[in-house]
């Protein structure tokens, strides 16, 4: 497809002017622009003719300025264009991804401040994208943000799939609740964590799922995130209108702006139909182009790990327990007792290489390898890590060096606990590391508060060094996988070697307690909207109790719904997260890991209810194999799956991992079966999947 813009400027008089009005390239979307009496920049959002978002004004409270950039705007110009282009993600759900949307730029003039503010709309057939751009001017160069006024106000008590407002953690089971509940439920909702911060009871975050009476599905969230701080919603009950509410630096500040600059994107999916929603590529789309030249070195990746065993403290990251302060550079680790336990010694590892490579997996991730674990957490410590130094029992040269033999790769792990500026002052020292032992990805954590003391996860500040350790990770051909840092908004587009984030609650916590077993059915309409998550699944053992008799924590999903996770979670960094002993009691159901693929050219959404189930199939990339996974909630649900996606004319074999009749997550999570049918693209399956279940289906062309 070539691309093809249309630029028409329109100049008119304020005077005369109403309202500029935007419309989705299929007709369906429309928005109207308007400025209030008092110059306050407003819009409305329609779908069908239906509104969806109510009137809602814009602009920014800036510190110290009784103006602000909030109202007394004229309009001065206005530019419409469309563009149409396909380009072609490094890595994805689908090989090729189709940029479609109608723009309108609206230039604002505050006479009485002579500052010009533009707002720019982009409207695409599953929604629109604002943001607030500062162009360069004499009377707008440095400015603080006080607070961002973005009001999204709603038509109606929608039902929301919300996480509680925070501005260090994510890791929360969702809530479904109507809107006016939401400053009810919030107690509940906010659970403890290691770092977390909450500012009021009636704030959400993004991305934010909702469902109408009438049956519209609406996404709020944003999109291309940087050197600004993330955007939380706070609701008025009364009105039903979500804010803006940014994360403020330790002093209360919300922003320090340097013109020109531009903010993220905010983000309004709407649809009648759920599969539209996470079929949307809004966020990506709202991103810059990739920045990487040679992305040669960019792979996906499936990997195995000494993780598992420490989670459930069957193990542990500390190598002895002799010590209750370390001092990196002192504490003396050789003449250290070990504590018998350690998970990340050289001949449990070697056991963890061989696995991998007798099973084709990529990788192996080892955390607890460093010196300082038994120091690391909650005494707002800076020097906690060096990233480079290993414990006695832990060979770095003679496990790359086995490793190799047996062509697989380690995954580096680097937890900062939060120590930013300590992480900062080691990163280039780190990964050259990384680099001469042949580490092509790390794992990169950020548990606890963060230091300097008082920022935030979610502020301008750790924002700026997320995308820092990325960028300065490609100048040496490293993938990251960050832990902890702030939920992605579709950066990976521009810094593809973003291979993954957690940022979320993922499956770790089932070893801490449990996770809701809809869990899974909202997280693909709310946390992976701007990226793919790091869950971490395959866990094939539910009853913690057997791995460790000290944690009675329980897997709230059956076993087959485990499989499907690799196909619903999207990802290009998949984790085979269980025990190597607990694979082998199940190779048959192993197989289905094993088999999947990381990459894809195309992929169907094909029922989706959020909070009930969801199901996808997926093309693995440069082949003609399928694969399809089925995630359930509570209720026991049969669907029925035409085979259509799949060409016509050929046959296929296909390959079914499914719940059995008697499963169910919390009794009888290992209850499944497997089946093999020949099937066709005029073929339909019938299947049912059990409360917390869901199956999973390899479909390979035969020969």
């Amino acid at each position: 497809m070539k691309k093809f813009i249309t630029v028409i400027t329109i100049c008119i008089s304020v005077f005369g002017l109403q309202a500029q009005e935007l419309t989705s390239p299929n007709g369906n979307l429309e928005m109207k622009f308007s400025l209030k009496e008092n110059g306050t920049p407003a819009y409305q959002l329609f779908y069908k003719g239906e509104e969806v978002i109510k009137t809602s004004t814009l602009g920014l409270e800036l510190q110290d300025d009784s103006t602000s950039l909030m109202n007394e705007f004229e309009i001065s110009d206005t530019k419409t264009s469309s563009f149409d282009k396909i380009w072609t993600p490094v890595w994805g759900e689908q090989a090729k991804i189709r940029n479609h949307y109608n723009e309108l730029a609206v230039t604002l003039d505050q006479p009485s401040t002579d500052r010009k503010m533009i707002i720019r709309f982009r409207m695409f057939n599953d929604g629109l994208g604002f943001r607030y751009e500062f162009p360069q001017q004499e009377n707008l160069v440095y400015f603080i943000i006080k607070e961002e006024h973005t009001q999204f106000a709603m038509t109606g008590d929608h039902t929301a799939y919300w996480l509680p407002g925070d501005y260090d953690s994510q890791e929360y089971d969702y809530t479904t609740s109507k809107l006016s509940e939401i400053s009810s439920k919030f107690d509940e909702a906010w659970v403890g964590n290691a770092s977390q911060t909450q500012f009021s009871k009636s704030a959400v975050q993004t991305a934010l799922m909702m469902k109408t009476e009438d049956g519209l599905y609406i996404n709020l969230h944003e999109a291309a995130l940087k050197e600004y701080s993330l955007m939380n919603l706070n609701l008025d009950e009364n009105s039903l209108v979500f804010e803006s509410w940014l994360t403020p630096d330790a002093i209360g500040n919300k922003g320090y702006i340097q013109a020109p600059a531009v903010s993220p994107w905010r983000t309004i999916m709407v649809s009648d139909d759920a599969t539209d929603i996470l079929a949307s590529n809004i966020t990506l789309n709202l991103n810059e182009p990739n920045k990487i030249e040679d992305t040669s070195w960019i792979k996906p990746m499936k990997y195995v790990g000494v993780w598992w065993e420490m989670i459930t403290g069957k193990s542990t990251w500390n190598y002895t327990d002799e010590f209750p302060s370390v001092k990196l550079g002192e504490t003396d680790f050789e003449n250290a007792e070990p504590n018998g336990k350690h998970g990340a010694n050289t001949a449990h590892v070697k056991e963890y290489i061989d696995f991998a490579a007798e099973n084709g997996f990529d990788g192996v991730l080892v955390e607890g390898w460093n010196v300082g674990w038994e120091d690391w957490f909650g005494h707002s410590k800076d020097y906690v890590f060096d990233f480079v130094t290993p414990y006695p029992d832990f060979d770095v040269e003679g496990i790359q060096k086995y490793a190799e033999s047996k062509g697989v790769q380690m995954i580096m792990h680097h937890e900062t606990s939060g120590a930013i500026r300590n992480y900062e002052r080691h990163l280039d020292t780190a990964y050259q590391f990384m680099n001469t032992y042949d580490y092509p990805a790390v794992k990169s954590g950020y548990v606890g508060d963060i230091i300097p003391r008082g920022e935030h996860h979610y502020g301008q500040w750790a924002i700026n060094h997320f995308l820092y350790a990325v960028k300065k990770a490609a100048d040496y051909h490293i993938m990251v996988n960050a832990h902890e840092a702030v939920r992605p908004t579709g950066l990976r587009r521009t810094w593809p070697n973003l291979i993954g984030n957690e940022s979320a609650r993922g499956t770790e916590f089932q070893a801490f307690g449990g996770s809701k077993p809809n869990h899974v059915t909202i997280l693909p309409f709310t946390r992976l909207i701007g990226g793919p998550m790091d869950y971490t699944p395959g866990i094939f053992e539910m009853d913690i109790s057997k791995i460790n008799p000290d944690n009675n924590s329980h897997v709230n999903s059956t076993l087959a719904n485990q499989l499907a996770l690799y196909v619903t979670m999207y990802s290009p960094l998949q984790m085979a997260a269980d025990l190597p002993e607990n694979y082998k009691r199940f190779p048959d159901a192993f197989q289905f890991i094993k088999d999947v693929a990381l990459d894809w050219d195309e992929s169907k959404y094909i029922e989706a209810e959020p909070g009930e189930y969801i199901t996808v199939a997926r093309k693995a990339k440069g082949t003609e194999n399928w694969f399809v996974g089925n995630v359930n909630g509570t209720t026991p649900r049969t669907s029925k799956i035409k085979l259509d996606f799949l060409e016509d004319g050929k046959k296929y074999e296909a390959t079914i991992y499914a719940d059995a009749k008697d499963a169910d997550y919390k009794t009888n999570p290992q209850a499944y079966k497997i089946t093999k049918k020949s099937v066709t693209s005029k073929s339909t399956l019938k299947l049912t999947s059990a409360p917390g279940g869901g199956y999973a289906i390899s479909i390979f062309e035969k020969e």
